[in-house]
């Protein structure tokens, strides 16, 4: 079983409104309070990522207007949907060691506030080489998730880390369906209700997105506080509680890349999160291709695939933190290869069905385990390595986005030779198969899905281990 740490070492001249561990995290999750530090990170941290996902999937709801203004092909499209995971890809490598070493605050606030200008750019873009790159240069902002789930691990003891991790990621998905919703809202008020011309109302609708990443970046700064006592430079002096202060970041970066359950969760990761991004991309398009519903309806269907991560993602995390509790790393592991099994399947099944009502049914059950998925494997993330977590947070998070871009290169490019229908449960079959290595994890400390933890708290060796 998993063990809390007790209260009886909580550094008394700190009071919080919840209660705290000997490391001042949070014991507690409480989603709708303001109580600072903890749960002001909580929200800060979602609100940021919620920006980078509203900005990043800004673009394909208005595909086709952009389609036809811009003359973009079907290689166009798909190389400019593999370009915004390849850019997420790097900032997430680099995001979690730039945690490690500058703490998660400025770290995500310096990334959304370099990034919001290139959104603004979209307004600029006039060929189909610049629409790439800005889609590219865009998925950069992505790094951000890797800051937030850093946030909650150094916030949230680990009782409730599955919890906080799950709830951050699960609302700041939303910004990927909202995003379906809004931008059309916005391109449509503009064309409809101000008479504006269809080439100048989308590319001035991408204004809001820039203004909202940029705002919430300040308020990270000006609000946010990187750890329950305080900020990261003042802590990484006293060199308590987390990595020595003599540690470089080459040391840190080399003690996470060695671990291998880091590159576990990393490819499992890309096949369930990087799964959701394919399906984020392409979703709408797939609707109003295959099954002639305009680009209105096309948009609200793809937006409660996003939205759905509003209660999916939380739940995966509360289902890490019940079955962690009851049955230890035990029930964390099995839960996750069973949550994200049964997503597979169902994505199988999504490229089956021939008929609009049933499809989106099945697209609304496998959205809700495939985001699950997701929020256990960040349930489970935080107990790999306190000592590189945010290497581990970003090899995990890079991991997903690496699995997008093959989904989306392999079945979704414009030169796949298999329709979309069947690239989409070629998709679950991929998910199968590359779920089975959770098999293969193990701590010492706790055991993995088959056998028993192998060394005691009493031994000598215990605290050494990370």
């Amino acid at each position: 079983m998993e063990q809390t740490p007790s209260n009886s070492k909580i550094d008394q001249s700190l009071n919080f409104s919840i209660a705290v561990d000997y490391d001042q995290k949070a014991t507690e999750f409480y989603p709708f309070s303001l109580s600072s530090p903890h749960m002001r990170a909580f929200h800060l941290a979602w609100l940021s990522l919620f920006s980078c996902f509203f900005s990043t999937f800004a673009i394909p709801p208005l595909l086709e207007v952009i389609r036809k203004d811009l003359n973009l092909t079907e290689i166009d499209i798909g190389r400019a949907g593999i370009a915004s995971f390849v850019g997420s890809i790097f900032s997430r490598l680099a995001m979690g060691p730039a945690c490690d070493v500058f703490g998660p605050r400025v770290a995500s606030a310096t990334l959304s506030l370099l990034t919001a200008p290139i959104v603004l750019s979209t307004c600029l873009i006039s060929s189909p080489q610049g629409f790439i790159l800005v889609r590219f240069l865009i998925g950069f902002c992505l790094g951000n998730f890797v800051a937030s789930q850093f946030w909650m691990s150094s916030m949230f003891s680990g009782c409730v880390v599955g919890l906080a991790n799950g709830f951050a990621a699960g609302w700041a998905n939303v910004g990927s369906g909202l995003t379906q919703l809004a931008m059309p809202l916005v391109y449509s008020l503009f064309t409809s209700c101000l008479n504006i011309p269809s080439f100048i109302s989308w590319r001035i609708a991408f204004i809001f997105p820039a203004i909202f990443q940029a705002v919430t970046a300040i308020m990270v700064l000006v609000y946010g506080q990187d750890l329950p006592d305080g900020n990261y430079k003042r802590k990484k002096i006293t060199g308590t509680n987390y990595h020595k202060p003599s540690e470089n970041i080459l040391s840190i970066l080399l003690n996470g890349l060695k671990n291998y359950r880091g590159w576990i969760l990393g490819l499992t990761y890309g096949f369930c999160f990087g799964v959701e991004l394919t399906t984020d991309n392409i979703i709408a398009e797939y609707y109003y291709n295959r099954f002639h519903v305009n680009i209105d309806v096309a948009g609200a269907i793809a937006a409660s695939f996003g939205l759905a991560n509003c209660v999916s993602r939380p739940v995966g995390g509360i289902i890490s933190d019940k079955m962690g509790k009851r049955f230890g790393m035990r029930g964390r592991l099995w839960s996750l290869w069973v949550v994200q099994t049964v997503a597979g399947l169902l994505c199988v099944l999504l490229g089956r069905v021939n008929t609009v009502g049933v499809s989106v049914l099945v697209m609304a059950c496998f959205s809700l385990f495939v985001q699950a998925a997701s929020g256990l494997t960040f349930g489970i993330v935080p107990f790999v390595s306190k000592r590189s977590l945010g290497v581990i947070s970003g090899m995990t998070g890079s991991g997903g986005t690496l699995g997008a871009v093959i989904t989306q290169l392999l079945l979704f490019s414009g030169s796949s030779k298999f329709s979309t229908q069947t690239s989409i449960s070629i998709m679950g079959l991929m998910m199968l198969v590359f779920t089975l290595p959770i098999t293969l994890i193990y701590f010492p400390r706790w055991g993995g899905m088959f056998c028993g933890f192998s060394i005691y708290e009493d031994d000598e060796n215990f605290h050494q281990i990370d």
